[in-house]
C-alpha cells in the first residue's frame, strides 16, 4: 500500500524542495515512509527551534521554503520561536506536523503530545495553518501554501495531518507537476506611471530598502544609478547594493546622520521594507519621519496603511515594480550629488558610534576583507549589534541575524547550517555570543552531521554583556548577566570540531581564512579583552 505520507515526500520534490529539517518522532513514522528512498536530504537538528532555525537560513540563501518535519504538542511548542522569527521577517517556511486521530481531537482525553488546539496555537504565527480532513486535499493544500510562497508577502505555512490519515492509503493521489502558482502582482500602470513622474522631478531622491527588495538588487542598482539616489538598506537588505558601491549607504536608519539624509530628500521611495522601529528606531531616540514626498511599494497592500503613511503607493512586487519605474525614467539623468551624499552620510554615521561600536565595526569589517564572499549569520550579540548600525556586504542575503524583528537568541548556529546546506561551496561565518550559543550548544553536532563547513565565532564576554551595560546604564544592579562560561573549544572538539582560541584579531583571521581553504568546520573562541585591543 502506498501512503500519505509516501505520496507527500513526492508531492514536496514536485514543488522543487530538495531538503527537508525535522526530529524523527513516534507521532511522525509515517512522514518518513519512503524517505530515504527519495531525492529529499534530511537534516536532524537536536531541538525543534533548530530545525526551525536551520530552514530559515536554507531559505534565505538559497531562496527556496525551507520545510520541516515536527511531531505533535511539544514539536510544535519546540518551533514556534523560530517560526515567530520568520513570520517577522518574512521568511518562507513549511512546517508539516502531526496531530493525533481525527476521532480523538478535542476531546483531551490525555492522548500522547495532546494539545488543546495545536492549529489554533500555530495560527498566530503563520500566514496560515491548515487541518487537513481528506487524503485527496494534501495537493491543494501544498500549492496553497507554495502559492503564498511565491505570489504573496511570504513567513510560515503550518499543515498539520492526523496521524490515521498519514497511514492511509494514497494510492490514487496524483504527485504530478503542480499547478504554476499565480504570479507575484505588479502595481496598477496608472500607478507606476504617478510615481515616475515624482521620481522624474525630484532634486534630491532617496531609495530605503528592505528585506522584501532583496531579490530585486539588479534593478535597483540600476534604478539608483539611473536617478543617482543614495540608496539605505536595513538589516534584512544589505547587500543589495553591494559594498563599496558609491551610492551605498549600509548603515541604520536609526542613526541620526542617516535620518539627516532622510530629511534633506524630497523624495524617497520605500522598496519592501516595513518601516518598522527595529530599522527605524533601535534605540527609540525619537519617531522616525519622512518630511518629503513617500512612495511606497510593498508586495502585501496591508503593510502600505502601516507606520508611515504614503503619498503614493504601489501594492506590488519589488522587483517587478523597479522595472516598470526604469522603463519610464530617462536613463541620463542628470547628476543629483548622489556619491557625495551617500559617502559624507557613511562617514557621518561611524564617527558617530561610541568607540567600543566603532571597534567591534572594525572587526567584522576585517574578517569581511579577508573573506569577501562570506555569508554572516548572526545572533541578537555585540559584533551584530554593531554591524547592524555600519556594516555592508557583498550581495544580498549575506548579512542576516535575529537581533531585529522577533529579537531571539539560539539563532546563528543552526541558521548557519541552513545557509552552508543552501550553498556548501561559499564560506558560512557564524556569529554568536557566549550566552547565545549556549541556547542551542547541541547543534555542534549537527554541524557535523550535515558535513558543512560552517566557521562559529564565539563573542565570549562571560556572559549578557550588552544586557549588563543596559542595565548599569539605567542605574539598574546587574544580576542575571554573568554566566558559568564553558571552555567551547573543548565542546567543539568532542563533536570532533577543530577549535581554537586565538589571542589577537590577526591570528583569528589567519584561522578563518585556513579553515576556508581548507572547507573544514572551526569554532573560535574571541575572548572580549584581546580581541578589543
Amino acid at each position: 500500500m502506498t501512503t500519505l505520507g509516501t505520496k507527500l515526500s513526492a508531492l514536496l520534490q514536485a514543488q522543487g524542495v530538495e531538503h527537508v529539517f525535522g526530529i524523527p518522532g513516534v507521532h511522525t513514522i509515517e512522514l518518513y515512509r519512503g524517505l530515504a528512498e527519495s531525492a529529499l536530504q534530511h537534516h536532524t537538528p537536536r531541538h525543534e527551534q533548530g530545525a526551525g532555525f536551520m530552514a530559515d537560513g536554507y531559505t534565505r540563501v538559497s531562496g527556496k521554503p525551507g520545510v520541516c518535519f515536527i511531531i505533535t504538542g511539544p514539536g510544535m511548542t519546540n518551533i514556534a520561536t523560530a517560526m515567530g522569527q520568520a513570520y517577522a521577517d518574512s521568511i518562507p517556511m513549511l512546517v508539516i506536523s502531526s496531530i493525533n486521530p481525527r476521532d480523538t481531537l478535542g476531546h483531551m482525553n490525555g492522548m500522547l503530545h495532546e494539545m488543546p488546539d495545536q492549529r489554533g496555537f500555530s495560527a498566530k504565527i503563520t500566514r496560515f495553518s491548515h487541518t487537513l480532513g481528506r487524503v485527496p486535499d494534501l495537493p491543494l493544500v501544498l500549492e496553497r501554501a507554495f502559492a503564498v510562497f511565491h505570489s504573496a508577502k511570504p513567513g510560515p505555512v503550518h499543515i498539520e495531518i492526523p496521524t490515521d490519515l498519514l497511514g492511509a492509503s494514497a494510492s490514487e493521489l496524483n504527485t504530478t507537476q503542480p499547478r504554476i502558482p499565480p504570479a507575484p502582482p505588479c502595481p496598477a500602470d496608472q500607478d507606476i506611471e504617478t510615481a515616475a513622474h515624482v521620481l522624474r522631478s525630484t532634486r534630491q531622491p532617496l531609495i530605503l530598502a528592505g528585506g522584501g527588495a532583496r531579490h530585486a538588487a539588479t534593478g535597483i542598482q540600476a534604478l539608483a544609478e539611473c536617478l543617482d539616489s543614495p540608496v539605505v538598506m536595513t538589516v534584512n537588505g544589505r547587500g543589495i547594493l553591494p559594498h563599496g558601491h558609491p551610492l551605498a549607504v549600509s548603515a541604520s536608519p536609526s542613526l541620526k546622520a542617516v535620518r539627516s539624509l532622510v530629511d534633506q530628500s524630497d523624495v524617497v521611495l520605500a522598496l519592501g521594507t516595513e518601516l518598522g522601529p527595529t530599522d527605524y528606531n533601535m534605540y527609540s531616540i525619537s519617531p522616525f519621519r519622512i518630511d518629503g514626498k513617500l512612495i511606497r511599494c510593498d508586495i502585501d497592500s496591508t503593510q502600505l496603511s502601516r507606520n508611515l503613511r504614503a503619498d503614493h503607493c504601489l501594492a506590488g512586487d519589488a522587483a517587478l515594480t523597479v522595472n516598470q519605474l526604469l522603463q519610464r525614467l530617462d536613463s541620463s539623468a542628470s547628476e543629483r550629488d548622489g556619491a557625495n551624499r551617500a559617502r559624507r552620510t557613511m562617514d557621518e554615521s561611524r564617527a558617530e558610534l561610541s568607540p567600543n561600536m566603532r571597534r567591534h565595526v572594525q572587526i567584522i569589517e576585517q574578517i569581511r576583507d579577508a573573506v569577501p564572499n562570506a555569508t554572516f549569520v548572526g545572533d541578537s550579540t555585540q559584533l551584530v549589534y554593531a554591524g547592524n548600525l555600519l556594516f555592508g556586504v557583498n550581495a544580498p542575503n549575506r548579512w542576516f541575524n535575529s537581533s531585529t524583528g522577533f529579537g531571539t537568541l539560539g539563532y546563528a548556529l543552526p541558521a548557519a547550517i541552513g545557509a552552508a546546506i543552501a550553498n556548501p561551496e561559499k564560506p558560512v561565518l557564524c556569529i554568536a555570543g557566549d550566552g547565545g550559543l549556549q541556547f542551542v550548544l547541541g547543534e555542534l553536532g549537527a554541524i557535523m552531521d550535515a558535513s558543512v563547513p560552517v566557521i562559529v565565532l564565539v563573542w565570549n564576554n562571560d556572559g549578557y554583556g550588552e544586557i549588563k551595560n543596559h542595565m548599569l546604564n539605567a542605574g539598574v544592579t546587574p544580576a542575571g548577566v554573568d554566566l558559568c562560561t564553558p571552555d567551547f573549544c573543548q565542546l567543539a572538539s568532542a563533536y570532533g570540531m577543530a577549535a581554537e582560541r586565538p589571542k589577537q584579531l590577526e591570528e583569528a583571521i589567519s584561522c578563518i581564512v585556513q579553515a576556508v581553504d581548507d572547507r573544514e568546520p572551526l569554532l573560535l573562541q574571541l575572548d572580549e579583552a584581546p580581541m578589543m585591543s
